[in-house]
C-alpha cells in the first residue's frame, strides 16, 4: 500500500513537472512566436507627436493655429499631481506597482465577463499597454494584439521609467473634441491651464478616454457627471482627495466651454486672414506640410496687427465705394426656406448654418441677415446674434437703397440673406440697419519694410471667408505702367540720366498679331521731353522709344534681376507692363528702389522654431557690430552690417527714386497722395483699365495695391491707378508714418547736383529757382549732354501737331540773388539718333 502510495506521487510528481515544463515550453513559444516580429520599443525615445503649429505677433500673442490634431505637449514634470493622480485612478490605479500588466485586473475582468455572460466585457490594459497600443501597435480586439500588448509592456517597464510612461500617455490620449492630450483637452472643454484645474475637472477628462463620443458635458452631461464622479470616488478611495474634496467636487455642476459657462479660447483668437493663410502656405512648401501642422513649429510673424486693420479697411473702403458707384445689388446669393421665416428660432438656425463671410469689419462688423417681409419703403430682416429692440429696430428704410437701380421689390425678395451693418450719425448715435455686399471687384494691398524684407501688413481680398485665393501673391495680373520704373532703372544704368531727351511721337510696328499703334493716355504726342517727365506723366511712346534704345533685353535682364519677372518676353509691348507678376513681387522690387539698390529677400515670418525651441529659421542675417557694448556713446545707434547683394547702382537708385516723387509731387499720383513726408511712386493702368495699380515708397515702407475684377474685364471710363488705388495708399500710409516715422531719402555721396529745366532739360544757373528747376544728380565726372535726342529708331514727321506742355515758349526764373533769368524755348529736333548713348 505504502509503495503504491509512493508510486502514486512520484507519478504525479512526474505528471506535474512535465506539465510545468511543458507549460513553460508553450509560454516560451508564444512569446517567442509573438515577440519576434514585434516593433522596437526604442522607437518611443524618439516620440514626437503631431502637435499645434502656432504663429505668434512681434508682442507675442496667438494670431493663429493650424493641427491636424489638437495636442500641446507637455513634460511630465510640468503636469500637476491631481491631473496625474485622477487619470491613474479611473485608468490603472495600481500604475506604480505594476510591471506593465495587471494580472489581478485582467482576472477581474474575465470574472466579470462571464458572470454577465459576455454583456459586460472591459478592458484590463494599464496605461503602459494603453501606451503600447496607442503607438505600436494597432486598436483591433483580439487576442493576439492583448499577447504583444503585453510583452511590450514589460520590456518597456524595464527600459523606462514611469514619469516617461505617464508623460506619453497623456500627451496622446485622445479625449474628445479635436483634442489629443490632457493640455489641449483643458482648453477646450475649461478653458484653463492645467495648474487651474480642479479635481472636479481633471476627473472629467480622466473619465473620456473610455468613451469620449458618449460624455459630451452638455449633450451626455447625465452620463458625463456620473463617470466624473466614479472617478473622484476612485480618488478619494485611493487616498489622493480628502472627504471634504470628494464630496464638494462631486456635488458641484460640470460647468464646461460647452455649456456656455467659459469662454471658448477661440474666441481670442483673431480670425484667419489672409496673412496667417500665406504663412501657412509658405512654410508649407519649405517644411513640408506634414511639419507644419504636426510638427509643433513656433513661428514669429513679422504682421502689424494694427496696420493689418488698416490696409484691411483701406482696400475694403476702395472696393465697396467702386461697388456702390455701379448700382448693381448681387447680394449674396444665399436663401433660406420662406416657411421659417415665421418662427425666430427656426429662421435664427438656418441664418446661422449659411455659408456667408462673417468676417468684415469695415465701418462696423456686417451681420448676415435674412429678409423676412419686402413692402415699399421699408424691408422687414432677422439678425444673426443681434436682438430686435425699439431702439435699434429690424427695419432698413428706402432712403438706404438710394445708390440702387430699382426699388426694394425689384432687387430683394423674403428669404434673401443679405449683410447688414449699423449706420451711425455724427455723434455716433445709431441710425438705421446699412445693407451691404460682398463686392464683385477684387483686389490686394501688401507692405513691407525697405531695408528688412519684413511685410508688416497683406490684404489678399475684400474677405477671406468669402474667397480665401490671396490676390496679393497668387494672382498673376498685368502690372501696366507700374512696371516703366525698371525701363527706366535699365536706361539710367546705361549712362542715361533724368535730362535726357526722348521723343515723345507715334510708332507703328508690325507684330506676328497685326499692326500695333501704341499711344498715350491723353492721346496727345508731346515731342522732344525729358526722360523725368516721361515717368512723371507715364508717357508710353516715350518709354517704348527708350525700351528700344537700351534694347527690350537688358530691359528683361533688369525685371528678372529684381524679381518682377523669371523669364520676360523680349517684346516691346513689355516695357508697358504686359507681361503678368504679382503684387508681391513688384512690392519686393520697389523696396530695392527705395533702399539704395541692395536686395531684399520679403519675408511674413521673422523666426521659425521647433517643438524644442531651437531656432530653425531666421530671416536677418545681419550682423549687429556694436550690440553688445554697453559703452556706446550716447545719440548713437548700434552699426548693422549687411552682406546683402546690390542689384543697381546706388546713384542709380537715388535718381529713379527722385524721378518718382515727381509722379506723386506734379504727375499722375499728385491728385490721390498727399502726406506729409516724401513719397515715390508710380501709377498703373493696362489697356480697358482691366487692372489699375499703385506701388509707392517712403524712406523705410514700401506699399503697393491693385484692383480688378478677377476675371479681367474693364473698370470702366476714368478709372486709373491714382484714382483707384493711391487713396488706399495714402490712407495706409498716414498711420503707418504716424506709427514709424519717416524722413527724407539717403542721398548718395557722390551725386553731382546740377539744376535742370523740368519741361526742356535745359541747364540752369545753380543759383535758378522755380517750379521748373529740379535739382538732378548725376554721376561723379558725368557732365550732361544738352540738344541730343533719342527716339529709338522710330522716325518722326517734321510735321506732327505737338501738344506743348508749357505754357509759353519762353520762361523767366528767379536765381537765388532775386534776378531773373529767360530759359529758352522747348528743345527742337535737334541731333536724333536711333542707338547709342552719350
Amino acid at each position: 500500500m505504502v509503495r503504491f502510495f509512493l508510486s502514486f506521487l512520484g507519478g504525479l510528481f512526474t505528471l506535474l513537472t512535465l506539465g510545468a515544463i511543458m507549460g513553460a515550453l508553450a509560454i516560451g513559444g508564444v512569446l517567442y512566436m509573438y515577440g519576434r516580429d514585434l516593433p522596437s520599443y526604442e522607437t518611443l525615445s524618439q516620440y514626437t507627436p503631431k502637435t499645434i503649429s502656432r504663429i505668434y505677433s512681434g508682442e507675442g500673442q496667438i494670431i493663429d493655429e493650424f493641427a491636424v490634431e489638437r495636442r500641446l505637449f507637455t513634460p511630465a514634470e510640468e503636469i500637476p499631481d491631481i491631473v496625474k493622480q485622477a487619470f491613474i485612478s479611473a485608468e490603472d490605479k495600481n500604475f506604480y506597482e505594476h510591471a506593465g500588466y495587471d494580472a489581478m485586473g485582467m482576472v477581474s475582468a474575465f470574472v466579470d465577463a462571464v458572470e454577465s455572460r459576455g454583456e459586460n466585457v472591459r478592458g484590463a490594459s494599464t496605461i503602459t499597454q494603453q501606451v503600447m497600443k496607442n503607438f505600436l501597435l494597432d486598436g483591433s480586439r483580439s487576442v493576439e494584439r492583448k499577447i504583444k500588448e503585453i510583452i511590450l509592456a514589460v520590456r518597456i517597464e524595464g527600459a523606462m521609467p514611469k514619469e516617461r510612461i505617464l508623460e506619453l500617455y497623456l500627451n496622446e490620449i485622445f479625449l474628445g473634441q479635436n483634442s489629443f492630450g490632457v493640455t489641449a483637452a483643458a482648453l477646450t472643454y475649461f478653458n484653463k491651464p492645467l495648474t487651474e484645474l480642479t479635481p472636479g475637472e481633471a476627473a472629467y477628462l480622466a473619465a473620456l478616454p473610455k468613451s469620449p463620443s458618449n460624455r459630451h458635458p452638455v449633450r451626455d452631461r447625465e452620463s458625463a457627471v456620473f463617470w466624473r464622479n466614479n472617478t473622484l470616488r476612485e480618488m478619494f478611495e485611493n487616498g489622493y482627495i480628502d472627504q471634504a474634496t470628494y464630496d464638494t467636487e462631486r456635488n458641484a455642476p460640470l460647468l464646461s466651454v460647452q455649456g456656455g459657462d467659459y469662454d471658448d479660447f477661440r474666441d481670442s483668437l483673431p480670425e484667419r486672414d489672409y496673412f496667417t493663410d500665406e504663412i501657412r502656405r509658405q512654410l508649407s512648401q519649405n517644411f513640408g506640410e506634414e511639419e507644419f501642422f504636426s510638427g509643433g513649429l513656433s513661428i514669429r510673424a513679422t504682421v502689424d496687427p494694427e496696420l493689418q486693420v488698416t490696409a484691411r479697411h483701406s482696400l475694403q473702403r476702395a472696393l465697396e465705394e467702386y461697388d456702390r458707384d455701379q448700382g448693381i445689388w448681387r447680394g449674396t446669393e444665399q436663401t433660406i426656406p420662406e416657411d421659417t421665416l415665421g418662427d425666430e428660432t427656426a429662421w435664427r438656425a438656418a441664418l446661422a448654418a449659411t455659408n456667408v463671410p462673417r468676417d468684415i469689419d469695415l465701418d462696423g462688423q456686417w451681420y448676415p441677415a435674412v429678409i423676412r417681409e419686402v413692402a415699399e419703403n421699408t424691408l422687414t430682416i432677422g439678425i444673426e446674434g443681434v436682438q430686435d429692440t425699439e431702439a435699434e429696430p429690424f427695419v432698413v428704410p428706402r432712403v438706404d437703397i438710394r445708390w440702387l437701380v430699382g426699388d426694394f421689390f425689384d432687387n430683394y425678395t423674403a428669404g434673401d440673406v443679405v449683410h447688414v451693418r449699423r449706420l451711425l450719425d455724427g455723434d455716433g448715435n445709431f441710425e438705421r440697419w446699412s445693407l451691404r455686399q460682398v463686392p464683385e471687384v477684387q483686389g490686394g494691398f501688401m507692405a513691407m519694410d525697405v531695408n528688412t524684407g519684413r511685410v508688416i501688413a497683406m490684404q489678399g481680398g475684400f474677405s477671406y471667408q468669402h474667397s480665401v485665393f490671396n490676390r496679393a501673391t497668387q494672382a498673376q495680373r498685368q502690372p501696366g505702367s507700374s512696371f516703366k520704373p525698371f525701363v527706366y532703372a535699365a536706361a539710367l544704368d546705361s549712362g542715361y540720366s533724368p535730362a535726357t531727351i526722348i521723343v515723345d511721337a507715334p510708332i507703328t510696328l508690325n507684330t506676328p498679331q497685326g499692326t500695333w499703334r501704341p499711344r498715350n493716355s491723353s492721346n496727345q504726342f508731346y515731342g522732344p521731353t525729358p526722360m523725368r517727365t516721361g515717368i512723371e506723366r507715364s508717357r508710353n511712346l516715350m518709354t517704348i522709344r527708350l525700351a528700344q534704345e537700351i534694347s527690350i533685353d537688358t530691359v528683361g535682364r533688369y525685371a528678372e534681376r529684381f524679381g518682377v519677372y523669371e523669364d520676360m518676353n523680349r517684346v516691346l509691348a513689355a516695357s508697358l507692363g504686359s507681361d503678368e507678376t504679382t503684387l508681391f513681387k513688384m512690392v519686393a522690387a520697389y523696396a530695392m528702389f527705395a533702399n539704395g539698390g541692395e536686395r531684399v529677400e520679403p519675408t511674413l515670418v521673422d523666426r521659425v522654431q521647433d517643438r524644442y525651441g531651437y531656432t530653425v529659421y531666421r530671416h536677418d542675417q545681419r550682423t549687429c557690430l556694436d550690440c553688445n557694448q554697453t559703452n556706446l556713446p550716447e545719440g548713437d545707434a548700434p552699426r548693422i552690417m549687411t552682406n546683402r547683394d546690390r542689384v543697381m547702382n546706388e546713384i542709380t537708385a537715388y535718381q529713379l527714386t527722385s524721378m518718382m516723387r515727381g509722379v506723386v509731387d506734379r504727375g499722375t499720383a499728385s491728385s490721390t497722395v498727399n502726406l506729409p513726408v516724401p513719397i515715390a511712386g508710380k501709377t498703373g493702368t493696362t489697356n480697358e483699365a482691366k487692372d489699375v495699380w499703385f506701388v509707392g515708397f517712403s524712406s523705410n515702407i514700401v506699399a503697393g495695391c491693385y484692383i480688378g475684377y478677377d476675371t479681367p474685364r474693364s473698370l470702366g471710363r476714368g478709372a486709373s491707378g491714382g484714382g483707384f488705388c493711391g487713396p488706399v495708399f495714402n490712407r495706409f500710409m498716414s498711420e503707418a508714418i504716424e506709427k514709424y516715422g519717416s524722413g527724407p531719402f539717403r542721398t548718395p555721396a557722390d551725386c553731382q547736383f546740377i539744376n535742370i529745366d523740368r519741361f526742356s532739360g535745359a541747364r540752369l544757373p545753380q543759383d535758378a529757382s522755380g517750379d521748373n528747376v529740379v535739382r538732378e544728380c548725376f554721376r561723379p565726372g558725368e557732365e550732361p549732354l544738352f540738344g541730343i535726342m533719342f527716339d529709338g529708331g522710330f522716325a518722326m514727321g517734321a510735321d506732327l501737331p505737338l501738344f506743348q506742355e508749357a505754357q509759353a515758349a519762353q520762361r523767366q526764373v528767379t536765381t537765388s540773388t532775386g534776378e531773373t533769368a529767360t530759359v529758352g524755348e522747348k528743345a527742337t529736333f535737334g541731333t536724333l539718333s536711333s542707338g547709342g548713348l552719350y
